[in-house]
């Protein structure tokens, strides 16, 4: 191509350009979230006659991705809070919240807390003290700040009123010279404080004191701040997949997990920050695990296997930079891709070769999409701009598939030569916290790589799962995909350069050299790799085959209801889906209404009462999995809010508390005592939340019934979609009864346009005259 005459070579960019980069079926993109136990992110709700405002900081991202918050943009940095001394006289609305960090307060936010207080407006800053500059990387703030000295500058610059919130309210020493009138309360009280000062005439502030959650988790790898001898664990048996856990933190780390029973979750333990403020969801699924350490992989003869298939293997290629060899670097922020950049520059230096590194970050610190564009060439002449453009790219080193396949990382690639290398395990992204049936289709996305790159320049590897068993945790993943490209000849650098670049990193050498080999190995033989992260792991790396044709689901179903309950109750299910079966093939000869009706109606029937919760936790599949997880000596307390006796918050919901290992021998007794639920001894079945279920499988029945009376192959996909519905009530307690609120009202609407569907224009070929047909 590039002995081509300049017309044709001309010609062939000119349609590249004007080419449609294909982006990958799926709505999932990378954008940044909020750190679980941000004030700015799970507290900041609309609050009745009250207007949020956000400004520029971590808090900005509120408009970008929790539209839902219905939070306004306001004015520049060291602006916040004035867009409502402007407006306020001029609205109905009485109260405004404004959010601000301490970094920006410190620098010149304090001159907007003077301008609101100057303008007598009704407004309550919500001060962040996180101890960071959190967005640009965790800087301190430039100069003293402490929470005593925030509150004091606040009260005397005329602020009415001062409230601390805090997760830890007794930290404060007696010597802390508080203003008149300041109150430390617990962060869970920060909603009710939000409606308390809106009521306080001219401006109030809220501090909440807590460090950046980033920056936790940045400093407990350093050893520089307290990690709590404790994490949190979801018995997926028990969790129905409602979602309030994510609703009550917004976090990252609590990841869906798509089982046989449908979408639920579980806790990534290799990113978890420690908040804990995801087990404040309504939700009996949440064990606290108190002096475990996460199990690492077995480590005793893995340096035999690994030197032993290191001797197997070739030496690997060193792509050809003649020319300067572009590289496009992609993943999430957070994981370590910027040091994977860095490493290839090193490598590049060591190799006597020019290289330059230009990260494209944004706001990837929370989370969102980086991309690394590297260019390594024999002089430094021949690197004319460090910034990869459209077709120049060698290589793709894809180590985030989201990311990989959007179109800011497609376009740059030099389709018909250049590599895609692929990390294709998924990891959820911020919309999942706002849309949580979003489908992350690994199958679409990688077709749609496939589709544009070439079948044959596309190389996939689930780097995430593999690091994890291999290494314990998937901090490695990116040094894996470093390996992987490296064995594949994907590289312009020596081997020697980057293992050398790799030790002047200085961190986690040994571990990172042995995750780098790793992935050279997987590049060679992959099914040696997936059998030693089996044997380190002590597990296989592939499920048991889920049930897929209607027969083996209604078994599995069959089985679920007879340890639910007895085979008697199992019976009853399967007599009532063999009618519908036989109803659908005889008016549709199709089988999809039966396949909803088979999962929807035993969801139903094995409703998660006080037996089967108890049950699910006796099984053996519990601890198997707890063992998966974690080593040592630890011990457990479950989370859980016994409707018969357990407080009420001021909204009417029952109070979740923690009890200790004895709750665990209780289980193994009550699951015994099942038999009861159909007797007049069961003492839990006269609770409106056990009565509502009972009457919800026999509601659903004669919906299923109604529904079969008018089923055609015309509206099948009416019809399913109606009695699919039902799905949607999930949960425990107040959230199952909101769900089952909302599922109500949709039933309502979709039987009525079922039954009485819109009149069909049709034209008639004679004599082209409009009837109505029903």
């Amino acid at each position: 191509f590039a002995d081509a005459p300049l017309k044709e070579r001309m010609d062939a960019l000119a349609a590249r350009r004007n080419a449609v980069v294909p982006i990958a079926p799926t709505g999932a993109i990378r954008t940044p979230y909020f750190c679980s136990g941000c004030p700015h992110n799970s507290s900041t709700k609309t609050v009745d006659q009250s207007m949020t405002f956000t400004g520029v900081g971590c808090y900005g991202m509120i408009p970008m991705v929790m539209p839902q918050r219905n939070t306004q943009w306001a004015a520049q940095m060291g602006a916040e809070g004035t867009l409502w001394v402007g407006m306020h006289h001029f609205v109905d609305v009485p109260h405004a919240f404004q959010n601000l960090g301490d970094g920006t307060y410190f620098h010149s936010g304090i001159l907007a807390v003077r301008a609101a207080i100057g303008a007598k407006a009704n407004i309550t800053y919500k001060l962040l003290y996180n101890d960071a500059t959190a967005m640009t990387g965790g800087q301190p703030v430039d100069g003293e700040l402490n929470v005593e000295m925030l509150a004091n500058q606040l009260y005397w610059e005329g602020v009415k009123r001062v409230i601390v919130v805090t997760d830890e309210p007794h930290k404060y020493p007696a010597t802390v010279r508080w203003p008149e009138g300041t109150e430390v309360r617990h962060r869970s009280l920060l909603e009710a404080t939000q409606r308390e000062l809106q009521k306080v005439p001219g401006v109030t502030a809220i501090i909440y004191d807590q460090t950046c959650a980033a920056e936790k988790r940045r400093r407990r790898k350093r050893g520089q701040f307290p990690d709590p001898d404790q994490r949190v664990f979801i018995n997926q048996d028990v969790c129905e997949g409602c979602g309030d856990c994510t609703v009550k933190s917004n976090c990252l780390s609590v990841q869906p997990l798509e089982t046989e029973l449908g979408r639920k979750r579980y806790i990534d333990q290799s990113s978890c920050n420690k908040d804990f403020s995801c087990v404040e969801g309504f939700c009996p699924s949440f064990v606290t695990v108190h002096g475990a350490k996460l199990r690492k992989a077995k480590r005793s003869g893995q340096s035999d296997v690994l030197s032993t298939l290191m001797a197997q293997l070739p030496a690997p290629d060193v792509a050809r930079t003649e020319h300067p060899y572009n590289i496009l670097l992609t993943g999430i922020g957070g994981t370590g891709v910027l040091t994977v950049g860095a490493i290839l520059g090193m490598a590049a230096h060591i190799d006597n070769k020019s290289s330059s590194v230009m990260d494209v970050t944004g706001m990837a610190q929370k989370g969102g999409s980086v991309l690394s564009n590297i260019r390594i060439a024999p002089k430094e002449e021949g690197i004319y701009t460090p910034r990869l453009w459209q077709d120049s790219s060698d290589l793709i080193l894809g180590c985030d598939l989201i990311v990989t396949a959007g179109p800011m990382a497609l376009q740059t690639l030099r389709v018909g030569s250049g590599h895609v290398l692929v990390n294709n395990d998924i990891v959820p992204t911020a919309q999942f916290q706002t849309n949580q049936k979003i489908d992350f289709n690994q199958a679409a996305l990688l077709a749609s790589l496939r589709k544009y790159a070439g079948h044959d320049f596309v190389h996939m590897v689930p780097a995430t799962e593999l690091t994890t068993m291999l290494m314990g945790d998937s901090i490695g993943t990116n040094i894996f995909m470093l390996g992987y490209a490296a064995q594949k000849g994907l590289l312009p650098v020596s081997l020697a350069a980057v293992e050398e670049a790799i030790r002047l990193n200085g961190v986690a050498v040994d571990s990172n050299l042995q995750t780098f080999h790793w992935g050279r190995l997987a590049a060679h033989d992959a099914a040696k790799v997936i059998e030693a992260a089996q044997a380190a792991r002590g597990t296989t790396l592939v499920e048991t085959p889920l049930p897929q044709s209607l027969d083996e689901v209604i078994a599995h179903r069959e089985k679920l209801l007879t340890d639910f309950q007895d085979a008697g109750y199992a019976r009853a299910y399967r007599e009532f889906v063999d009618k519908v079966r036989q109803a659908e093939s005889q008016k549709t000869g199709g089988t999809t209404f039966t396949q909803t009706v088979v999962r929807v109606f035993a969801r139903l029937m094995a409703y998660k009462d006080e037996f089967e919760v108890a049950r699910l936790y006796s099984t053996g599949d519990f601890a198997r999995r707890l063992k998966s997880e974690f080593e040592g000596d630890y011990k457990l307390r479950v989370l859980l809010a016994p409707p018969l006796f357990s407080k009420r918050n001021d909204k009417g919901e029952l109070i979740k508390r923690s009890f200790g290992p004895y709750m665990f021998k209780a289980f193994g007794a009550l699951a015994r005592l099942r038999w009861l639920r159909q007797t007049p001894f069961n003492i839990f079945g006269y609770t409106a939340e056990r009565k509502m279920e009972r009457q919800l499988i026999v509601e659903y029945r004669e919906l299923v019934e109604r529904v079969l009376q008018r089923l055609t192959s015309q509206n099948a996909t009416e019809a399913t979609e109606l009695i699919r519905i039902y799905e949607d009530i999930k949960g425990f307690g107040h959230v199952k009864e909101r769900n089952f609120q909302q599922v109500k009202a949709q039933e309502a609407k979709l039987l009525q346009k079922y039954e009485s569907p819109a009149p069909v224009v049709t034209i008639e070929p004679s004599t082209t005259r409009a009837t109505k047909a029903s």
